[in-house]
């Protein structure tokens, strides 16, 4: 892979190799004897919620669940839903898993609307946080990473659908000589 000036290397992908690890070791202990259902949120958490899924040690099941609160690189602070579950989480552990979290806006609205449908409960799983951009107070209940409020690509995360299959987390300086606005 061609080294990229315009991109800084936040976490390396052996930092998150290690991260995930244990997140999946802390969730798998949580959940010890109970039947999870992992709720990747597309696009963004994919790469993360692979290599979560391969390192969990109890029964789960997945689906898969879209929501947009972003249009380029600005969060609008409205959420809309573009794919629902496909079962319902009705007397289920649900277990959310997010790339990133910044505003709350996504993970707020999420939680709220699987908690309406009586699930047994709602965790979350969120590889970075960055809680300097928050608008809504929001729990998550297994973190990865603390980063700064600066703009990241990579292992799923993008910018205008580029950078997704960088194996590390980086901070994305600029695009064509234009610097990028640090709003997710």
């Amino acid at each position: 892979m061609a080294k990229n000036k315009s991109i800084e290397v936040l976490l390396t992908a052996a930092q998150i190799k290690k991260r995930v690890k244990l997140l999946a070791k802390e969730i798998s202990r949580d959940y010890k004897g109970a039947k999870l259902t992992v709720v990747p949120i597309l696009k963004g958490s994919i790469l993360f919620f692979s290599d979560l899924l391969r390192n969990l040690k109890v029964d789960c099941v997945i689906d898969f669940i879209s929501v947009s609160s972003y249009k380029a690189d600005r969060s609008k602070g409205i959420v809309r839903l573009l794919m629902d579950l496909r079962q319902s989480p009705q007397n289920k552990h649900i277990l959310i898993v997010e790339d990133i979290v910044d505003t709350g806006y996504t993970l707020d609205y999420l939680c709220k609307n699987l908690k309406q449908r009586r699930p047994l409960s709602v965790r979350t799983c969120v590889l970075l946080d960055k809680p300097s951009l928050r608008k809504v107070p929001v729990k998550i209940d297994y973190k990865g990473f603390k980063v700064p409020d600066k703009f990241v690509v990579g292992y799923g995360l993008d910018y205008k659908e580029k950078y997704r299959n960088l194996p590390f987390i980086g901070i994305l300086r600029e695009i064509n000589s234009e610097v990028v606005n640090n709003e997710r």
